[in-house]
Formats: structure tokens, sequence, C-alpha cells
């Protein structure tokens, strides 16, 4: 049980970043410090266990940045978020591994000390994608979450990833020290969380940037500083609203009503009666949505299942039905679903081959489906825009890659 007072323990290092980085002495102020059983981060409060005071001064100074950026760049809801869009499939000491070894080439590029072992990004990308990097790329190229869905793929060569990452971290006897902070993962508050802490980031790095030292003279290169986001989610499910829009409909069966009256003022006065006009009706036809399923990527089951019960979840809230394609360079399997089942279980799904869009794309104008939403990677041939078509790109790691047309989801966001 952590003490409701300020840390006792910490209050030495504090003082000490106060004058070695301005930028981590500005956001210490934004951070509960306690003492605690351990060391650790949880939503805005760092506890500081017994092992903490037993540092020499310039290693706490290095650990206390470290969960400070920890609390700064929202790493516990982030954290929370996932297990909530994740559900059992998150691998929250994964994650903890993924956050640690950025935040920790971050407070060694701010000229800290931290404890070693330690785990680093370069090293963990260099054990786990068997790619070179520097200190600098990887701060400017990764965030947390891109992070661990790239560690729970698979390299080139099939190895995976996350086996990897874990023997990586058993060398360097990493032990997670972030936990969950459910409250701050609730929706009405994450965007508001992550605009309030951008703006701590950046007063705090132009201050540090200004002093010439510490972490504010890196700090406008992370790409782990938290953003408010609209969900993915959210933008998929607004995109295929507008795709299946519910639109009238002329019928010739059913006059105007501006038509008729026009007729009985017409026939009333014995002047020429107007030509027919037709009335509206709604559309009645149900929408079909085309879900194109990459087989030959290396996205794992855990997201195609959250991918599919998100769209099967929006197919019934619009009536729309589900037309699924699993495809590598040819369409191997396709089906017809009942979205008003009450569990849909995916296909078996072939793996290897080659990636074309083109026979995917085809398919969906052939059926008239409203949308066609295609889980991939996009490595593969998509040929020329479809007109009609409004195609929606799902990647589980978009990065800055630009779709050659319709809009691109990243999963990972």
């Amino acid at each position: 049980m952590s003490s409701a007072t300020h840390s006792s323990r910490a209050s030495p290092a504090l003082r000490a970043l106060a004058e070695a980085d301005p930028a981590i002495a500005a956001l210490s102020l934004w951070c509960a410090h306690r003492d605690g059983a351990q060391t650790a981060t949880k939503g805005e409060t760092i506890t500081y266990g017994p092992d903490f005071a037993e540092l020499p001064q310039h290693e706490q100074m290095g650990l206390a940045a470290h969960h400070i950026l920890h609390v700064a760049l929202r790493h516990s809801s982030r954290a929370a978020a996932l297990t909530v869009r994740l559900g059992a499939d998150f691998d929250a000491e994964l994650f903890n591994l993924a956050a640690d070894a950025l935040i920790n080439e971050a407070v060694l590029a701010g000229d800290h000390a931290i404890p070693r072992p330690a785990v680093l990004a370069t090293a963990l990308i260099k054990q786990t994608m068997q790619v070179e990097t520097t200190a600098a790329e990887a701060l400017a190229d990764w965030d947390a979450e891109r992070l661990y869905f790239a560690l729970r793929g698979q390299s080139g060569n099939g190895t995976a990833r996350e086996g990897c990452a874990q023997a990586y971290a058993q060398t360097q006897e990493f032990e997670a020290d972030l936990q969950e902070d459910g409250a701050a993962a609730e929706e009405g508050s994450k965007a508001q969380d992550a605009a309030r802490w951008r703006q701590h980031m950046t007063r705090a790095m132009d201050a540090g940037r200004a002093a010439g030292r510490g972490i504010g003279r890196i700090g406008h290169r992370l790409a782990d500083v938290a953003q408010p986001q609209i969900p993915w989610e959210q933008v998929l499910r607004r995109l295929l609203t507008q795709a299946v829009m519910q639109a009238p409909q002329p019928s010739p069966h059913r006059p105007a009503r501006r038509w008729i009256a026009a007729t009985a003022q017409a026939q009333h006065a014995g002047t020429p009666e107007p030509g027919f006009e037709a009335g509206w009706r709604p559309r009645t036809d149900v929408p079909l949505i085309a879900i194109a399923m990459d087989a030959s990527s290396s996205i794992d089951d855990a997201r195609l299942a959250l991918f599919w019960a998100e769209v099967t979840g929006i197919a019934r809230r619009m009536r729309a039905q589900l037309y699924l394609m699993v495809f590598d360079d040819e369409i191997r399997h396709r089906e017809s679903l009942d979205a008003s089942a009450t569990r849909l279980s995916l296909p078996e799904l072939p793996r290897g081959g080659g990636t074309a869009f083109i026979p995917v794309i085809q398919e969906a104008q052939r059926i008239g489906a409203s949308a066609l939403l295609v889980f991939t990677d996009l490595e593969g041939e998509a040929g020329p825009p479809p007109r009609g078509l409004p195609v929606i790109w799902a990647l589980p790691d978009g990065g800055a890659i630009q779709p050659p047309f319709g809009r691109l989801i990243d999963l990972s966001r």
C-alpha cells in the first residue's frame, strides 16, 4: 500500500532533475509521487519501492524520468484501452516491454543513466525484426501500439517475433512496471486526457529545448507522444454508414404530391394538366457490405476476430448483409453471412500465395456491394479505382502507407 503523502524516496532525485532536465522536471509536477511496495506506474501515480532508494542518485534520476514519461505518454490508460479492444488476446507484458524499450531510448538520449540491464528499442527491433536502426530513428518511427502489434506478427522467415521479444526480455531481466488504469480508458476521457498531456509535453519540451539539456533536446522527435485520435472502430462505423445510407428512390407507381395538387388545380381552372411526376419511396433493399480478408498477410487471428466482431455488429445495427471473400492471388472462399446469427465464426483461412486485389474488387462490383472492406497489409496490385464502389482498407499497421485509392483505417490506433 502506498502512502498518501509525497514520496520521500524520490524527493532527492526529483530535486536533482529540476536542475538537470527542465522538461522532465516540468512533467513531474503533473504526476503523483508516492512511496510503495514496488516501483511502478499506474495512471498518473508513480510509486517508488525500497529498491529505488538503494540505487545511486544518477540511476534514481533516470528511473524517475522513465516513470514520469510512462505517465506523460499515458501508457497505463493506453494499455487499458487495448485490453477493452482486444480482450483476452491482449498481452499486457508485451505492451509494457514495447513501451519500456522506447522510453529507455528516450531517457538515454536525454543524457540520463538507467539501471542495467535494460531493454532498448534498437536492440529489441534488431532481435525481433532483423533490422538495424538508430535510437533517433526508433524514437521517430515507433510508438508503443505500433511496436506492440509488430511484435505480435512474424518475421519474413516465419519466426514468431513475440517469442524472440520474450527471449530478449529475459536476457535483460525485464520486469513489468506498468499497471493498467481502466478508468482513464473510458471513451469520454481518452481524447481529453490525450490532448491535455500533449499540451503538457509541448510546454515541457519547449522549456527543455530552450535550456539546451535533458530530454527537451530530443522530445520533438518522439512518435509516442499522446495524440487525441478517433478510435478506428468509430471511423470505420462512420465510413460504412455513409456507404450504405438508405436513400429514397423514385417510384413510378406513386405520384408526387406536388403533381396531385397541380393536377387538381388545373382541372378546377380548366387549364392543361401537367405531365406525370413520379413520387419517392424509401429504399427497401438491404445494403450489402463485401468483406475481403487477405490470407497471405501476417495478420494474426486475434485481430481478424476483433475486426469480424466489429463489422458484424455494424451489419446488425444497419440491417446490412455481409459477403465474405478470403483471398490471396485469387479468391479462395466465398460466403454470404447471416448477420442476424447470435455468433459468427471465421472459416478456415488458407495461407500463402501472392496478393491481388483486382479479383476482389471485381467480385464486389459484380454482386452490387455498397462498400468493400479489405483487411490486408496492402502489399499487392490494386488496379484502377473502382467507379461507384467505396473501398476501405483496414491495415494492422498503417504507419505512413498511402492507399492507392479509397480510405485507410489503421487498426493499430
